[in-house]
């Protein structure tokens, strides 16, 4: 009996295992199956109990590994037989989408934008597209750039206990397909229009060096209701997308190297103007918008001298890169070409056409660093502060913000204390820690929520303001700064609203602004979806007039010197002072100590 039940026990451990991985429904029926045959077996006398136990142990191995979730592409949408939309007529060749439930937006996922950048492509800018004959099937989307992904099991215990999104579902039994053959683009349009769009031109992130254009936070489905075309892609992440070396800056026609996944976004943002108008877009009032690295990688848009005239208005949500030395996302050609270094040891290739050669699963595995753009001479010609100095920045607008616990997720492997605070400090802005500590001691914040794995300490809650500060907010008190020297017009906002997902934390905002929380049943509460569409409200009226204030909506203040509030975006709508603004002071030292200190 108690052999029986321990049977009974193990398989419904096992059913659990079964559904954290994704494996497909015959491993579910094998098991089962297994289990009471075993039981049966054991109930007849028909085999000993240690072999019994051995040999159920052991097929429940072979069958976890034999059922594993099949590699497959995202659908478009979530419906077993879309209605497919008429064939468009693209420069490079015909396609069609799909609609959503109700039809009222038309989904073209998984559109060509650029050659595929493997072989000898790898390491080059991007190509143009290879033109087709057959009508292109645009029903799902790309896979996902070459990026390190955790195992599928921990990848759903992420979601349930740090995002708190997991369900049980039929039909996600399967692996996002991830390949170096990446770059492709999503467009969502409305079924019905009359007039020529505006366009949101949407950049992932994940540290330039994780992400996918399927994530369900930045879908562009309700943002099209509201009148607007939005456009998401994939593009060359890690050491596919930032790699930098001597010999590939000679052998490119444009003397460039290191910025192959800039390059990415900035084909993807030419075809947009030379495509967009058919599926219903105004190729001249395109914003380009991006959170986290893809909000740095709309300030590298903004700078960069090949984007010129390919768009009005920038969001950036929770990033930037025009501090005089910014602490994430962009790095100096030196080092850039000392990390390409790195790899080339790693592999012990002489010369980057012999790294040409290996499989992209086996360059996926370098441990150096290549989470950064640069200043290459082509894409990037200066450093960014410089070209925002002279008024030379692209952005006729502004949008952008950050959100109240930026940095926590981020350093939940630090065990933080009063004794060692000042030393962490330190590591970020070096001799100006003992200053910051004196104005944000240890002991001032106080958490109120804790992740499992968080190493925690008395002074984790200053530590994660601080470097909140530091990393994130920053740059966007810089970038206000610069926009308003320049009297173009800028909205800063500051989230604060919590919840049962990702709350406040970084990247919490977004499927508020993008409209995304229905994704989510039981998450998310009235006044969830009350301030979702205040925010989806902002958003498309700045993209159609670089202004994000409308009828109906809380007035959102434009910055100027007599007006240096935030708007808070929580259950009510309010301005507030910045609440970094003193340690803002501290950085704006430390980063002038980086440019004086220079002979």
């Amino acid at each position: 009996m108690i052999l029986s039940i321990l049977f009974v026990l193990l398989t419904a451990v096992y059913l659990t295992l079964l559904e954290f991985s994704k494996n497909t429904w015959p491993g579910w029926l094998f098991a089962v199956a297994t289990c009471v045959l075993v039981l049966l077996l054991h109930h007849f006398h028909k085999a000993k109990p240690p072999l019994l136990f051995l040999g159920f142990f052991l097929f429940l191995i072979v069958n976890y590994f034999v059922t594993a979730p099949p590699v497959k592409r995202v659908p478009a949408v979530a419906l077993k037989h879309p209605a497919v939309t008429k064939v468009l007529h693209l420069k490079d060749g015909d396609i069609t989408g799909v609609y959503n439930a109700d039809h009222s937006v038309k989904v073209y996922a998984g559109i060509p934008y650029a050659a595929p950048p493997i072989g000898d492509l790898r390491f080059r800018e991007p190509q143009p597209v290879e033109k087709w004959t057959d009508t292109l099937a645009c029903d799902h989307f790309g896979p996902m750039a070459m990026q390190p992904r955790p195992a599928v099991l921990i990848d759903s215990l992420s979601h349930l206990l740090g995002y708190h999104d997991y369900r049980m579902q039929w039909g996600d039994e399967y692996r996002e397909a991830m390949s170096e053959d990446c770059l492709y683009l999503n467009v969502f349009a409305p079924s019905k229009q009359n007039k020529p769009l505006p366009v949101i031109f949407y950049i992932h992130g994940g540290s330039l060096t994780t992400g996918q254009s399927s994530y369900t936070e930045y879908r562009g489905e309700d943002l099209a209701k509201k009148g607007v075309i939005f456009v998401n892609f994939a593009y060359r992440l890690g050491v596919f997308g930032y790699y930098a070396a001597k010999d590939l800056q000679e052998e490119s026609p444009h003397h460039t190297t290191g910025n192959y996944g800039l390059l990415d976004q900035i084909a993807a943002l030419n075809w947009v103007k030379e495509n967009i108008a058919v599926f219903g877009g105004d190729p001249d009032q395109v914003t380009i918008a991006g959170e986290s690295a893809g909000a740095s990688s709309a300030g590298a848009l903004c700078v960069s001298p090949l984007t010129k005239g390919l768009f009005r208005y920038c969001i950036a949500e929770s990033s930037g890169i025009i501090a005089k030395k910014p602490f994430h996302t962009y790095r100096d050609f030196a080092t850039a070409l000392k990390e390409g270094a790195t790899v080339r040891k790693e592999f012990g290739a002489k010369k980057s056409a012999n790294l040409r050669t290996l499989s992209a699963q086996e360059l996926l595995k370098t441990q150096s660093n290549q989470s950064a753009m640069t200043q290459d001479g082509y894409a990037i010609m200066e450093p960014p502060y410089q070209t925002y100095e002279k008024g030379n920045n692209h952005e006729q607008a502004l949008l952008h913000g950050f959100n109240a616990k930026e940095a926590d997720a981020f350093i939940l492997d630090k065990h933080a204390t009063k004794e060692n605070y000042k030393q962490l400090l330190a590591d970020e802005i070096g001799a100006y820690a003992k200053e910051m500590a004196r104005i944000l001691p240890a002991h001032s914040h106080k958490r109120d929520q804790h992740f499992i794995i968080d190493k925690g300490g008395d002074a984790k809650g200053a530590l994660a303001t601080a470097y909140s500060a530091i990393w994130f907010s920053y740059s966007h008190h810089v970038w206000n700064r610069y926009l308003m020297e320049q009297n173009r017009p800028s909205y800063e906002y500051y989230f604060t609203k919590t919840n049962r997902s990702l709350s406040n934390y970084h990247a919490g905002e977004l499927p508020y602004a993008y409209g995304n929380l229905w994704r989510h049943p039981g998450l998310y509460t009235k006044s969830d979806e009350k301030l979702s569409e205040i925010m989806q409200n902002y958003w498309t009226n700045f993209a159609k007039t670089g202004n994000p204030n409308g009828k109906g909506l809380p007035n959102w203040p434009m910055r100027h010197s007599g007006q240096t509030e935030l708007l808070q975006l929580d259950t009510t709508i309010k301005t507030v002072p910045d609440p970094n603004e003193a340690l803002y002071k501290i950085i704006d030292a430390y980063q002038d100590s980086l440019t004086t200190s220079k002979p």
